[in-house]
């Protein structure tokens, strides 16, 4: 377990420091891929089901965020990104951190298996432990494929929120789950190429860290190549239409122009900022999932009026 010692006599914390413990930027795309998820399910819910389902995943979303500070504060507070998190800052304690995640976890999981089903309350335990243990306290700190594998976290939300709606799991939810998480490397692997120097003194074992530069932006291209046929594919299921489509196709051929470009790019590149392309594509990868998303739920409105759909 990680050393929080350093972290037990906190400043006077204000609600603002306890709500940052959530996450609230993660947790913003956590709600927005979960309610998607929700509302283009086949046969609908409640608003106030559906309400308070989304409520409940995102305290759950907030509880993982709480559980990853806490174990955490010790790589948190040599990064320069994350030393002002209200644990390696001295504002909240690392107890506390983890008596609000644990509280957290429990009352979101059994919330939601009341307000709507055991499918989906166990999705969304499996996605705190998977966040939590697996990624957290065993992938990030052990192998340079972290975030591939730990990337199933963050891919779960639209699935459960489809579990919300229908109880099980479907060829759609599964597209949109692989969605995410073939997105998720290229997307943080952009990140590590400008916070390389963080993670290494973290000691954190990101492939920009034990492979280098060169590798990683293989490995991005890579990625993007198989985010691609994943992307179509959802295009062509239930929950697909020509707007989806168009926005896919387009989307996709610039996110793969932009990892062209960070594959090209030389390593000696000598300018004011000389990981704009990096920059530039990590930026777009945030704006290609929240219209990925955005455009599924265009074709379910669409669909409402008898007018999306193939």
């Amino acid at each position: 377990m990680s050393d929080t010692s350093a972290f037990s006599e906190p400043n006077e914390a204000s609600f603002g420091d306890y709500f940052a413990l959530l996450k609230p930027r993660v947790m913003s795309l956590v709600i927005f891929t979960a309610l998607v998820g929700l509302l283009v399910a086949p046969g609908g819910v409640n608003p106030v089901v559906g309400f308070a389902s989304i409520l409940f995943i995102a305290v759950g979303a907030g509880a993982s965020g709480a559980l990853n500070m806490w174990y955490d504060a010790d790589i948190d507070a040599v990064m320069k990104r994350t030393a002002s998190r209200p644990v390696p800052s001295g504002l909240v304690t690392a107890g506390e951190a983890f008596a609000i995640g644990i509280t957290l976890s429990v009352m979101a999981t059994v919330m939601l298996a009341l307000a709507a089903n055991f499918v989906a309350a166990g999705l969304l335990a499996f996605t705190i432990f998977f966040y939590a243990v697996v990624y957290t306290m065993w992938l990030k700190r052990w192998t340079p494929q972290n975030i591939v594998i730990g990337g199933a976290a963050g891919a779960f939300p639209p699935m459960i929120g489809w579990a919300v709606v229908t109880g099980g799991v479907s060829l759609e939810s599964s597209l949109m789950f692989l969605l995410i998480l073939t997105w998720t490397p290229p997307h943080f692997w952009a990140l590590a190429l400008f916070m390389k120097e963080d993670y290494s003194k973290a000691g954190v074992p990101m492939l920009t860290v034990t492979h280098g530069r060169p590798v990683t932006r293989k490995h991005i291209l890579a990625y993007t190549v198989a985010l691609i046929p994943v992307s179509i594919g959802l295009g062509l299921t239930s929950i697909g239409g020509p707007v989806y489509m168009a926005s896919a196709v387009l989307m996709n051929l610039w996110f793969l122009k932009g990892a062209v470009a960070i594959w090209r790019r030389p390593e000696d590149v000598a300018s004011a900022d000389k990981y704009r392309v990096e920059k530039s594509f990590f930026r777009f990868s945030l704006i290609y999932l929240f219209l990925s998303f955005g455009a599924l739920l265009t074709e379910a409105t669409l669909k409402t009026y008898g007018l999306g759909g193939w």
